[in-house]
């Protein structure tokens, strides 16, 4: 593993011109914020050793490195999910490669189920917390001193000062911010009324099926995390209705700006 990580970011190295040590996964909600990064150099995954590649619908599949206001990063436009089949080594192997490239701050977007009935659909959601449902753990085995302790902390996954900073440009631009706990869970299937209620019950806000193995994995290797929701449906009694995929993307592509002039002048204040 250790191995492939290198080489992988050995391979990346060679085409970058900068150091960026700011890392986005441009999930739901940040897709968009790709046409924003100028300099930009594209690797698409399949060009990229060991890299898997995304068979998710409105996932791009790119390595972007490029400026976004002015500071260097390092977008994935596209991530991979437990539920494409990928074990979970295979899902946060491009964290682990953003590491070795230098990264200290990763910031992660999603689209989720809200169970928290003060949300509406659109709403944003910093996340706080998390609570991991995934069958599968991304530490499980062999753990790699290099990377990380073998029993790591999590009592501060997401990373308070940035929390703060967010919810502080959140008000000045008059956008209206909430704040969570993220569930989780394998997918691909959307909750049952009762699963929603389930997650309510033991604390969370909004679910879904990504960013959790992500955040473990990169607070385990001592970087900065910091995540956000957009809330495309709502899992709260009464408020339930079918929901399809695409009117996800919609909804999510609907907020994208909010959350892209968020993201980016908090990276900015970095």
């Amino acid at each position: 593993m250790l191995e492939k990580v290198l080489a992988t970011a050995e391979f990346i190295r060679g085409k970058m011109k900068t150091q960026p040590k700011v890392g986005i996964v441009l999930g739901t909600g940040l897709g968009n914020l790709a046409t924003q990064i100028t300099d930009r150099t594209e690797i698409p995954y399949q060009e990229i050793p060991n890299f898997p590649i995304s068979t998710v619908e409105g996932h791009s599949g790119k390595l972007i490195l490029g400026k976004l206001g002015g500071v260097d990063i390092l977008a994935m436009q596209g991530r991979f999910h437990y539920y494409e089949g990928y074990d979970m080594k295979t899902v946060t192997y491009p964290i682990r490669v953003m590491h070795e490239l230098g990264i200290k701050t990763l910031f992660l977007s999603n689209a989720a189920g809200g169970m928290n009935p003060n949300f509406e659909i659109g709403e944003l959601m910093i996340i706080n917390d998390h609570i991991n449902m995934f069958p599968e753990h991304p530490l499980r085995g062999h753990n790699e001193e290099k990377w990380g302790p073998r029993f790591p902390d999590m009592h501060e996954v997401y990373t308070h000062s940035l929390i703060k900073r967010a919810k502080k440009i959140a008000k000045e631009n008059n956008i209206r911010v909430m704040e969570g706990v993220y569930v989780g869970t394998q997918g691909p299937t959307f909750e049952t009324p009762a699963e929603y209620v389930y997650f309510r019950n033991i604390g969370g806000d909004a679910v879904g099926m990504s960013t959790v193995p992500e955040a473990i994995v990169a607070h385990h290797m001592g970087m900065q995390v910091f995540g956000m929701s957009i809330i495309t449906d709502l899992g709260v009694p009464g408020k339930i209705v079918e929901v399809s995929h695409e009117e996800v993307q919609e909804i999510g592509n609907a907020q994208q700006p909010k959350m892209t002039l968020i993201m980016t002048k908090l990276i900015q204040s970095l």
